[in-house]
């Protein structure tokens, strides 16, 4: 009976620290401001010749946080030589609580090339949850379609 409950002893144990990084993940992030790094494609190649295939992109900055607004001070979209296209945000933009802000990029805009991406500087009055910042990239063509999405990386902490 003993040796029985030693090893569910043991047992629950051993879940429990083996769910130690699954949990660690789930820590919210808060910051007061970041500058997040998002790629967005205005066409990936594709078939055995490389032919260029149109996407269109969004950009999506979604305020996660119950409580507290975010203010984006900067929306950025540079080419794949990294030289600006477009400042999207002439002026701060604030997103309520569980509010979202979108910047669209048509399929048809190809200034951006295979290696676009958009940098956003957000801030709060003081620690929030971090932001989702993401690229949803859709293309159609032929009856056939594609679509996926990029995440933002915070490359700053402000």
């Amino acid at each position: 009976m003993r040796t029985l409950s030693l090893r569910l002893i043991a047992a629950v144990l051993a879940v429990a620290v083996l769910s130690l990084p699954a949990m660690a993940g789930r820590k919210l992030h808060v910051s007061s401001g970041q500058t997040v790094y998002v790629p967005i494609y205005s066409h990936i190649y594709q078939g055995p010749k490389g032919k260029p295939y149109n996407l269109s992109g969004l950009l999506s900055i979604r305020n996660v946080d119950y409580d507290h607004s975010i203010t984006v001070t900067s929306v950025k979209y540079y080419d794949d030589n990294g030289t600006l296209v477009k400042d999207h945000f002439s002026e701060p933009v604030v997103i309520e609580p569980m509010g979202t802000r979108e910047v669209y990029v048509s399929e048809r805009d190809l200034s951006g090339g295979s290696g676009a991406n958009f940098t956003v500087k957000w801030q709060a009055e003081k620690n929030t949850a971090v932001p989702v910042i993401q690229a949803v990239m859709i293309g159609t063509a032929s009856g056939q379609g594609i679509s996926f999405v990029c995440e933002g990386v915070a490359i700053e902490e402000d």
